[in-house]
């Protein structure tokens, strides 16, 4: 089956907002603190658990590129935002689609800079961690705990980007 392919677009703030929230410093609130040695930029995003018995968790993945890239599944989390935050400062793919019943027409896909993340929200539809390098660690922030927190769709046909 021949895959679709989907137009990319930069990941900004203002196009990103149906999905989720774009990690980065560039336009944070920021102040001084520790007597003025740092500055800290406030509130990137909001973690979001729901849930009782639940936890946020801090994870290190370390992703590999898919190759070729072809995109047979999603997947969403509808019981807690998922945020991905660079360490390694390469690029890497975020494809998503809105939360709510899963549309494949409403696949949309970014290119990412090193120095920017994504906080998706409960149950957006996203790709599996999609880097552009070889051993790319993010670290990830979700949530932990009881219940049914990972639903995953196949695509028919599958999509490419690049």
């Amino acid at each position: 089956m021949t895959p679709i392919v989907l137009p990319v677009q930069p990941l900004t703030p203002s196009a990103f907002a149906p999905f989720g929230e774009v990690l980065a410093l560039e336009g944070a609130d920021s102040f001084p603190i520790n007597g003025g040695r740092t500055q800290r930029f406030h509130a990137l995003g909001r973690v979001r658990c729901l849930g009782r018995d639940a936890n946020v968790v801090l994870s290190i993945f370390r992703g590999q590129p898919l190759v070729p890239p072809v995109l047979d599944l999603m997947e969403r989390h509808p019981l807690g935002s998922q945020a991905f935050m660079p360490f390694s400062g390469s690029a890497y793919w975020v494809i998503v689609a809105p939360p709510g019943v899963f549309d494949p027409d409403a696949i949309q896909a970014f290119l990412a800079r090193g120095d920017q993340g994504v906080n998706y929200f409960a149950g957006t539809w996203h790709a599996q961690l999609l880097p552009c390098d070889p051993d790319a660690d993010f670290l990830v922030v979700d949530r932990d705990g009881a219940g049914q927190n990972c639903d995953i769709v196949r695509l028919k046909p599958p999509r490419t980007w690049c």
